[in-house]
């Protein structure tokens, strides 16, 4: 007769070598996920471009992407997810490479006015990306967004620091946010002046309180040149120059 006593009842522990390969099949699981994922996010962009915001279907992104209509749905359950997704994911990579300039800037106005400009400029020099966000509308490309959190930001701590004078920060905030998605569908879809952005810019501040003459030093400030946006899905696209861009309209 056995005795219980006898008896490991107890599981064994992995060894290192026994938990290594799992650690390595989920880790690569996950890399494959994020390769699909990010393969759809760039080919929609594509589609949107080609279709507009409204027609497309699924089909059309499991076509573009090459995968299958599963595939699709272990990602995005809707082609309006699929749109937050990309709005939000390009959004963010070009504010990884504006917002650590706009924060070098100790004045608040200048912050938001450099980060106005440069965020106008990278629509220019990425015109597919310029294009999307002005047709998805600002509930997608911009509410909740960053690019809402780093300007309401700002714009609090002039407010706070007596630089502008607004009644609301929520009022300033719609002012500027509506003058970058209108201001770059103008500078992609009509013939503009130069220094577009600037002239917007300068009017913007002299509205919320600034002399001309500050608001046009600020506007006109010289910026820095930022590089290539090399985030996942912007390495996957061209920049073009700003003169090519304005010359160019993207409508169909």
């Amino acid at each position: 007769m056995i005795s219980l006593g006898s008896c490991n009842l107890l599981p064994m522990e992995k060894t290192q070598e026994e938990i290594a390969p799992e650690d390595h099949r989920v880790r690569v699981g996950a890399q494959r996920r994020e390769k699909t994922r990010l393969r759809l996010l760039a080919s929609a962009l594509e589609v949107f471009h080609e279709k507009g915001a409204d027609a497309p279907v699924i089909d059309d992104f499991i076509a573009a992407a090459g995968v299958a209509r599963g595939t699709f749905y272990n990602h995005f359950r809707t082609v309006n997810e699929l749109l937050l997704a990309l709005a939000t994911a390009m959004s963010d990579e070009v504010l990884a490479i504006v917002d650590p300039i706009v924060l070098a800037y100790p004045d608040p106005i200048q912050r938001f006015s450099t980060g106005t400009r440069l965020y106008m400029q990278m629509a220019l020099r990425y015109p597919l990306w310029g294009t999307f966000i002005t047709r998805v509308g600002t509930r997608i490309a911009t509410r909740g967004q960053l690019i809402d959190l780093y300007l309401t930001r700002d714009l609090e701590n002039a407010k706070r620091e007596g630089r502008i004078d607004v009644d609301s920060v929520l009022v300033a905030r719609d002012i500027v946010l509506g003058s970058i998605f209108y201001g770059i569908e103008t500078m992609l879809t009509e013939p503009t002046q130069d220094h577009h952005p600037e002239h917007m810019m300068r009017s913007v501040l002299v509205g919320f309180g600034l002399t001309v003459k500050e608001a046009e030093a600020i506007a006109f400030m010289p910026l820095p040149v930022p590089g290539a946006v090399d985030g996942p899905i912007f390495s996957t696209l061209k920049p073009v120059s700003a003169a090519k861009a304005r010359a160019k309209s993207p409508r169909k």
